[in-house]
C-alpha cells in the first residue's frame, strides 16, 4: 500500500474566486481539467450541493476508463467544496474513498485555491493507483492553472 494519506497542495490564479469556483463545479470545465496528463474526462456529472452526486470517468490514451463516484459534503459559494470520491474498479466496485476539500481565497486580484486530499479508505488493489496520486492531482491542479488564469 502506497504511504499516501493525506494530501495539501496549493495553486494561485491570477483570476477571480468566481471563475475558478466556476470550474470547481460546472461539469463542462471540471472535465477539461480533472484528470492527470494524457488523460481525457468524456463523461462528467456534477450536482454541486450538499448531498449532491458526482459521477465521471477519466480515461487513458489506450480508451480504459476509470470511473469515479462521490457525494458532495459540503458547498460554501464560493468559499469551500468537499466531496468525497470514490475510483471504482472493472466490476463497479469501490477501490479507495478520498475526501477532497477545496478551500478558495482571493486577494488583489488573485485566488489561492488550497486542495486536501485524505485518504478515507482503501482496498489492496488500491495500491498501483494511490502511488501515483499525488503526481496526478499536481497535473489536475496544473491544467486547471491553465483553464483559468
Amino acid at each position: 500500500m502506497s504511504d499516501y494519506k493525506t494530501l495539501h497542495l496549493t495553486r494561485t490564479f491570477n483570476a477571480p474566486r468566481a471563475k475558478v469556483w466556476e470550474a470547481l463545479t460546472k461539469s463542462e470545465l471540471f472535465a477539461e481539467w480533472y484528470a492527470p496528463d494524457t488523460f481525457t474526462v468524456p463523461n462528467c456529472e456534477l450536482d454541486a450541493r450538499p448531498g449532491g452526486r458526482l459521477s465521471l470517468s477519466m480515461q487513458d490514451p489506450s480508451g480504459t476508463l476509470y470511473p469515479l463516484a462521490g457525494t458532495y459534503k459540503e458547498v460554501v459559494e464560493p468559499e469551500r467544496l468537499a466531496f468525497i470520491g470514490t475510483p471504482l474498479d472493472a466490476e463497479g466496485k469501490p477501490l479507495f474513498e478520498m475526501l477532497q476539500t477545496y478551500e478558495l481565497s482571493e486577494a488583489d486580484g488573485q485566488t489561492t485555491l488550497t486542495v486536501t486530499s485524505e485518504l478515507l479508505s482503501a482496498t489492496p488493489e488500491a495500491a498501483p493507483y494511490l502511488g501515483g496520486a499525488e503526481v496526478g492531482l499536481n497535473q489536475s491542479l496544473d491544467k486547471l492553472v491553465k483553464l483559468v488564469g
